[in-house]
C-alpha cells in the first residue's frame, strides 16, 4: 500500500493521523469523558417508530436554528412492527430486537418540531415516497439557507451504492405547527472515487456516507465532511511507523488491523448553491485504529476548529479499544494538524456497565451533545435489556483547549435553538 505522500501527492494538505499510540490512551468509565447512566425507564418518543440519528435544522456556520420560535430537528426514522409476524418470536411475544437490528434496510428521513427544544411533535416524511433515488435514506444535514424558509438536506443516498446527494425545499410555519413542503427533486452530488476514498468493488463493508456542509469562519468558502474509508484493496493496507505512534515496548504488534482504514473525509464546493463538489484528501485517518469514524462534524471556538465524529467498540482495531461513542480532535487551521482531544480522542464515551445505551452524538456550538437511546439493562446481569429507539438525555460538555469535560446532564432529546430565524 502506498504512504499518504506517495498516495495523495502535492495536495492542499496530508492527513492527520489518529495513531494506534493515541487510542492506547482511551479508557473507559473516566467520569470527565463518560455518559451519564441512562435510566431503564426512560420515556419514549413514539410508540409508533423508532428514531435513531438526530439531525438538528441549522446555518451553515453550525448554529442550531428555531424558525419562527419552532425548533425542528431531522431523524433517521423507521416503524415498529409489534402486529408483524416476522418479528412475532415462538412465544407469540414482538421481538423487539430483531425490529430494532433490522431498521437500517427502511431508514427514512422523518422530522420533529417543539416549541420547547424537547417535547417533540412527529411531522412525518420529509420526501414522498420515491423521491429518493435508493431504497435507503441515511443520516446528513439540513440547512436553512435563508429567511424564505428554504432549506437544503444534504443525506446519503444508500442502495444501490453511497451516493451523497442534497434535495431542496422549505419550511413552512403555522402557529400550530410545522411543514416540509417541495422535498421533490434529488440531486446527485459524489461517490466514492477509489483513489482517495475506498469503493464498495474494493471493500465490500466500505463506508461512504453522513455529509456535514459548513462556511469555514476563515476562508469563507463552502465545505462538507462526511465518512469515508482510506481508498485501497481490502487488507492491502500498510499499519506502518506512523500509524502506530510512539507505543511502549510491547505493543508493536498491529495484528490483523490493517482493515480498519476510517478516515473523516472533505470536500469542497465550486459554487456558492453547493451544487458542484471537488472532494479533497482525508482530514482525518484511522488506518490501524478504527474502522469507522461516522458523522463527523465541527464546533469552531476560540479560534480552533474542533472536529467531533462518533465511532463504536466493534470497530477498533485489533490492540486497542474503546467504548462506543464521540471522539474529537483539534487544530488551529482547517486543514490541520489535527491532535486527539484528552489525549486519546475519547470525549463521550458509554460507561461499561451500560455499553450499549447511547450512540450517534452530535456535539453543538453551545456545548450540548445530542444522542439517541439503543438499548440498556434492565437487571444487574446486563441479560436484560430494553430497546431504546428515542432520544437521550442531552449532555453538557465544556471544552478548554485540547481538553473537554463532562458538567451537566439534561431531559431527554433537549435541543434548544441558538437563534430564531423569523420567516418573511
Amino acid at each position: 500500500m502506498k504512504s499518504n505522500t506517495e498516495k495523495f501527492g502535492k495536495t492542499p494538505h496530508q492527513p492527520s493521523l489518529w495513531t494506534r499510540a493515541d487510542a492506547l490512551k482511551v479508557h473507559a468509565d473516566d467520569p470527565t469523558t463518560t455518559q451519564p447512566l441512562v435510566s431503564a425507564d426512560f420515556p419514549v418518543l413514539s410508540n409508533e417508530v423508532f428514531i435513531w440519528d438526530t439531525m438538528p435544522l441549522r446555518d451553515l456556520d453550525g448554529n442550531v436554528t428555531s424558525v419562527d420560535g419552532w425548533s425542528v430537528i431531522f431523524t433517521l426514522t423507521a416503524d415498529r412492527h409489534p402486529n408483524d409476524p416476522q418479528y412475532i418470536d415462538e412465544n407469540g411475544n414482538y421481538d423487539i430486537t430483531r425490529d430494532w437490528n433490522d431498521r437500517h434496510g427502511r431508514a427514512k428521513m422523518y422530522y420533529w418540531f417543539s416549541r420547547t427544544g424537547k417535547d417533540w411533535e412527529l411531522g412525518g416524511r420529509v420526501m414522498a415516497e420515491g423521491v429518493s433515488p435508493t431504497a435507503r435514506e441515511w443520516a446528513g444535514t439540513p440547512i436553512l439557507l435563508n429567511e424564505q424558509g428554504e432549506v437544503d438536506l444534504y443525506y446519503t443516498a444508500v442502495t444501490p451504492g453511497a451516493t451523497i446527494v442534497k434535495v431542496r425545499g422549505r419550511v413552512v410555519t403555522t402557529e400550530h405547527g410545522v411543514s416540509m413542503v417541495g422535498f421533490e427533486k434529488v440531486k446527485p452530488l459524489f461517490e466514492a472515487d477509489g483513489k482517495m476514498y475506498q469503493t464498495e468493488a474494493q471493500n465490500p463493508f466500505w463506508g461512504f456516507r453522513d455529509p456535514w456542509p459548513f462556511r469555514d469562519p476563515n476562508d469563507g468558502k463552502l465545505y462538507m465532511l462526511f465518512e469515508g474509508n482510506v481508498a485501497g484493496e481490502r487488507g492491502s493496507h500498510t499499519v506502518g511507523e506512523a500509524e502506530i505512534g510512539d507505543v511502549p515496548p510491547g505493543y508493536e504488534d498491529v495484528g490483523n488491523s490493517r482493515f480498519q482504514t476510517a478516515c473523516v473525509g472533505i470536500a469542497v464546493a465550486r459554487d456558492e448553491d453547493g451544487d458542484d463538489w471537488e472532494m479533497l484528501p482525508p482530514l482525518l485517518t484511522a488506518v490501524g485504529v478504527n474502522d469507522q469514524t461516522e458523522r463527523p462534524h465541527f464546533v469552531f471556538q476560540d479560534g480552533k476548529y474542533y472536529l467531533f465524529t462518533i465511532s463504536h467498540t466493534f470497530t477498533y482495531a485489533d490492540g486497542v479499544t474503546g467504548p462506543d461513542g464521540v471522539y474529537g480532535f483539534v487544530a488551529d487551521s482547517l486543514f490541520g494538524p489535527y491532535v486527539p482531544l484528552n489525549g486519546s480522542g475519547l470525549v463521550l464515551g458509554n460507561p461499561s456497565s451500560q455499553p450499549f445505551q447511547t450512540y450517534s452524538h452530535c456535539v453543538m456550538p453551545n456545548g450540548l451533545v445530542t444522542s439517541f437511546i439503543d438499548s440498556v439493562p434492565t437487571d444487574e446481569s446486563g441479560t436484560q435489556i430494553r430497546i431504546g429507539g428515542t432520544e437521550a438525555p442531552t449532555v453538557g460538555i465544556k471544552i478548554k483547549g485540547q481538553q473537554t469535560f463532562v458538567v451537566a446532564e439534561y431531559d431527554y432529546g433537549y435541543i434548544p435553538p441558538m437563534l430564531d430565524v423569523t420567516l418573511k
